[in-house]
């Protein structure tokens, strides 16, 4: 297969696809021969992101609030009305939280969080599922973190949301395995996108100190790691969690 093109025919949405990470593997997906739907809650952004993806291949968006289920299944008509079928989706929609300890922690701040990063990714499954099941065929890439393997301290939300997508995947992935329909995650660590914005100085250091190449990762690679779990090259994986972290990762 040639793997320039190894995705020539499918069709994907990309949550969280307008910025950042979801965008760099909407590119990647689209160079890779797929058709791909970004679901953004940023009208601006999506409108950008298509502008500057439109001359690589097949982009169609839509306005999601991935933490409303009828929202989701609004998105995916958009989708599945552009396109008849979906063959992958990348669960990427994520926030980091305000930085605080667990007990200086809003409640209201905990559950923004975990509605977007790990609602989101069980309302975005429980719609599309149904769709993959249809043709006997699926791909679904969720974008956890390093963060929900080893816990951030003054992160609890977002490292419990994260810990939870690891656990939704492995769920998944044995629910579907044998169906054609492959479940996987990645986990990173620090990539160099505007949500370190989010970040306080300090957090960011100590994330940094963590890694031993000594820097962060880049867009482009989790976009290649995703792109390879969206294609047939990924055949005896489920389940599975793939780390990008530099060296951090220890099990």
């Amino acid at each position: 297969m040639n793997s320039s093109l190894r995705l020539q025919g499918r069709c994907g949405i990309i949550t969280g696809g307008a910025r950042g990470i979801g965008l760099a593997i909407s590119a990647r997906l689209l160079q890779e021969g797929a058709s791909v739907c970004l679901w953004d809650i940023d009208e601006q952004a999506l409108s950008q992101a298509a502008s500057e993806l439109q001359s690589m291949g097949k982009v169609a968006t839509a306005k999601v609030d991935v933490t409303d289920l009828a929202s989701v299944h609004a998105g995916l008509q958009v989708a599945l009305g552009t396109f008849g079928k979906i063959d992958l989706l990348v669960n990427n929609a994520g926030i980091a939280g305000a930085n605080a300890k667990l007990w200086e922690t809003s409640p209201t701040e905990w559950h923004r969080v975990l509605d977007i990063n790990l609602n989101g990714p069980f309302y975005c499954c429980h719609a599309i599922v149904p769709e993959m099941l249809k043709h006997g065929y699926g791909r679904i890439v969720n974008i956890a973190s390093i963060a929900g393997k080893e816990g951030n301290p003054h992160a609890a939300h977002y490292s419990a949301s994260k810990a939870g997508v690891i656990g939704l995947t492995k769920s998944l992935g044995k629910e579907l395995a044998t169906t054609g329909i492959l479940v996987n995650c990645i986990t990173p660590a620090v990539i160099e996108t505007d949500i370190l914005k989010q970040l306080t100085p300090q957090h960011v250091d100590y994330m940094l100190s963590k890694i031993p190449m000594g820097r962060f990762g880049r867009k482009e690679e989790a976009a290649a790691l995703v792109a390879w779990l969206c294609s047939e090259d990924c055949s005896f994986s489920t389940g599975a969690v793939f780390d990008l972290s530099g060296g951090r990762a220890t099990y």
